[in-house]
């Protein structure tokens, strides 16, 4: 098992222990509500018809629920890619719950090998995903898709970390992050705007977080900081 691999299938225990064990918008877990930032975009686009949204690593639907939501009555579609049987499987059940199956088209991909067509959504949101791609030439090309992918007055939503680490809590030992892709904050910020040239920035805010997560029943201290970039095709 390669490097990749060996992340990916940890990321995958996790996630699945957590989809299982914690429902969507009740408190107990990083489910309970949406991304304040993701939501805050919404009101910017002055009529919310016929809005195609794509929501990349969607998960159970924490993000595209509540969009979906708020354009069902203008005929909106949010487009939710996952690569996680268990992701897509609760969000079809979540979708029904909330009344959104019909805004929702879902599909199972990797969002490092995914196609975005030019000119095609009015918002994009990558919530703590882009960072899980298989390298960084590819977590360039899928932001140079996403910004291609989206039409004049559009906007991307992302939030990525970067520098981060990993702590076993019981040994106090430095551990490998577990993370596809980890750059610098500095090296991060410089490929987003350089990507995003020419658009309006809407929003940037890093925020130094640490919490605790569970891999194979140890405590591990994550600490990253969190990229917030927000920004408007002109």
């Amino acid at each position: 098992m390669n490097r990749i691999e060996l992340i990916r299938n940890e990321e995958k225990k996790y996630h699945d222990a957590c989809y299982e064990n914690y429902k969507l918008f009740v408190e107990g877990s990083w489910l309970h509500k949406p991304v304040k930032t993701v939501l805050d975009v919404l009101p910017q686009f002055k009529k919310n018809e016929n809005m195609k949204v794509l929501d990349l690593g969607c998960g159970v639907g924490r993000n595209s629920i509540p969009i979906a939501e708020a354009i069902k009555h203008g005929n909106g579609k949010v487009i939710c890619i996952d690569l996680l049987d268990s992701a897509l499987s609760k969000l079809k059940e979540y979708s029904v719950k909330y009344n959104v199956e019909d805004v929702i088209d879902m599909e199972k991909a990797d969002i490092g090998s995914y196609e975005i067509k030019q000119d095609e959504y009015d918002f994009i949101v990558a919530v703590s995903t882009l960072e899980h791609v298989g390298s960084e030439q590819i977590f360039e090309n899928v932001i140079k898709q996403m910004a291609a992918g989206t039409k004049h007055n559009g906007v991307n939503c992302l939030i990525v970390n970067s520098e981060v680490e990993e702590i076993d809590l019981e040994t106090n030992e430095r551990l490998e992050a577990l993370m596809e892709v980890n750059l610098s904050t500095d090296i991060m910020m410089s490929k987003l705007t350089s990507v995003y040239k020419g658009w309006k920035e809407v929003k940037r805010v890093i925020k130094p977080l640490e919490f605790t997560i569970i891999r194979n029943e140890k405590p591990i201290l994550l600490k990253t900081n969190a990229i917030t970039y927000v920004v408007r095709k002109c």
